[in-house]
């Protein structure tokens, strides 16, 4: 079970973006993920007539490796981790601290 996922709100831990939260947009790989705003780099492209694409620098948002962040919890404003328990006869994600499963509707 994947304990980070696409739409969670995570927290950065190291880098450039340290202490900056985001939504997953996706996962690229199994080590790394795409974070809305975070890891946002210039990249220079060339004009692609064919494709109708004029050239200049474009900001791109470019994966972070899954280590670099961690879970928010809103509760408590920290970053968190994440356990696995079974609940009525299902694997849900929990969150270490309180114990609390995550993206549960209050």
């Amino acid at each position: 079970m994947e304990k980070i996922r696409k739409g969670d709100e995570v927290i950065v831990l190291t880098g450039k973006d340290k202490r900056r939260r985001g939504t997953v947009l996706s996962r690229v790989g199994t080590e790394r993920v795409l974070v809305e705003g975070i890891n946002v780099v210039k990249k220079h492209t060339r004009p692609n007539p064919m494709a109708g694409l004029p050239g200049g620098i474009v900001e791109k948002n470019m994966p972070i490796h899954i280590s670099n962040v961690a879970i928010y919890n809103p509760q408590s404003g920290k970053a968190d981790r994440v356990g696995i328990k079974e609940v009525d006869g299902r694997k849900v994600r929990v969150f270490r601290s309180s114990g609390e499963v995550i993206g549960a509707k209050a």
